[in-house]
């Protein structure tokens, strides 16, 4: 889990909170009794604690390092801790306590590693300085209070801080590794939900602009075809006419793009047979062109006889849009791997495999993004119809991708019923 710096003023807050706490108690013993421990070294190292935490609102606010900043405040806090473990007497004080709340912390703030190692620290600091006193290599800090302890109460006492420690340490990283999960969850769900927000935008512009320019367009399109050929033109002024007409096409295959995202209304469901729809869809991307020799296409669809109960339209679709893509990722020739499996009784898998230029994550996390492209050329439109698709057979989609390594593409289908 990435440290958050939200987490890290919560972690000074909460120390603020606890440290202040212990003032207001040691102010309300100290005037209620007469009987207690000198105040004055108590209150040097709550000291101590304020100005720290003054120093790490200052790091806080400088904002880097954020996981070396949180290790540093955890291990002077155990230090100041064990001082406080100290002078309230070691063994039969009663602060040693305090060391839960730094396991807690690297548990939540850093990872669960950074939990075990400050359990390990706690155990180690409390039992030196436990030991240090009963063998008089540490004198305590109020000689009168000094009195015998049996060596079986040390050990006891010490077995007992210990266990709470690295048991802390354990349900801690339990609960924050649930946490965590949540969290990405939550996380995944909302970027769900705002490329759906998004897809619906689209729609609506692509429900306006299509019937505005469709039709339009392609009397402009199939006029200028005429006269092309009625006048004869040649050389430039023919390559002029060239340009209008592949210009039109290409600006009607937006629109139809946008149409796909538009239509909501039902579709016609069939047999189909994807195998089969896959390899128009090549023989298709042949002829056009966008196919060349330095290309290579394999994998077992022309093997596997994969049955759909589906839209036809829709998986050419689908299939159109994902191969391009793969195409353009491959601009200097490549591999091009496409699996057709059924993974099980009740699914089927499409699997999607290019040599590629990969993409960094930013990339991959808005892939499905309507009107955001990767490519220069693109227009943001193809991998959200494919997205739209998916989502309308109630699916899933999965991008594995990394610069310079290729890209990846699953999608599990359940199958329909006829």
């Amino acid at each position: 889990m990435i440290t958050e710096k939200r987490d890290i003023l919560r972690f000074i807050l909460l120390r603020l909170i606890i440290v202040t706490s212990l003032v207001v108690s040691a102010v309300i013993i100290q005037y209620s009794t007469s009987v207690f421990l000198p105040l004055n070294p108590f209150y040097f190292v709550v000291l101590s604690f304020y100005l720290l935490s003054f120093v790490y609102l200052l790091l806080h606010i400088w904002g880097k390092h954020v996981i070396l900043q949180v290790s540093f405040q955890i291990f002077f806090d155990l230090l100041l801790i064990t001082a406080l473990v100290y002078i309230s007497g070691g063994v039969q004080g009663s602060f040693y306590f305090l060391y839960i709340f730094d396991i807690i912390a690297a548990s939540y703030i850093i990872s669960k590693r950074a939990a075990y190692l400050t359990a390990a620290l706690s155990a180690i600091f409390y039992g030196l300085l436990v030991d240090g006193m009963y063998f008089g290599l540490i004198p305590y800090f109020a000689q009168e209070e000094t009195m015998e302890i049996s060596l079986g109460l040390v050990t006891n006492n010490i077995f007992i801080a210990w266990s709470a420690f690295f048991l802390v340490a354990f349900l801690m990283n339990y609960l924050t590794g649930s946490l965590r999960k949540t969290r990405d969850q939550l996380t995944l769900a909302q970027k769900e939900l705002e490329i759906k927000k998004k897809l619906a935008v689209a729609g609506e512009i692509s429900a306006q602009l299509a019937h505005e320019i469709r039709n339009p367009l392609a009397a402009i399109s199939g006029s200028v075809q005429v006269l092309k050929d009625e006048l004869g033109l040649k050389g430039e002024q023919r390559e002029l006419m060239d340009i209008i007409v592949d210009e039109s096409e290409r600006v009607s295959q937006s629109i139809e793009q946008f149409l796909n995202l538009a239509s909501t209304g039902p579709k016609v469901f069939s047999a189909i047979n994807l195998t089969d729809i896959l390899k128009e869809t090549l023989t298709l991307l042949q002829s056009s062109g966008e196919m060349d020799g330095n290309l290579d296409v394999k994998g077992n669809y022309s093997l596997n006889d994969v049955r759909y109960f589906g839209n036809r339209n829709q998986f050419k679709q689908l299939f159109w849009n994902i191969i391009r893509n793969a195409l353009k990722a491959m601009p200097g020739g490549g591999v091009l791997t496409i699996d057709l499996d059924r993974i099980k009784r009740d699914v089927i898998q499409l699997r999607f495999t290019d040599t590629g230029i990969g993409m960094a994550e930013e990339k991959r996390e808005r892939i499905f993004e309507p009107f955001y492209s990767a490519f220069e050329d693109g227009q943001g439109l193809g991998m959200a119809v494919v997205r739209k698709i998916v989502d309308d057979y109630k699916g899933k989609i999965k991008v594995a991708s990394e610069p310079g390594k290729g890209t990846e593409i699953i999608i599990t289908l359940p199958l329909g019923k006829a």
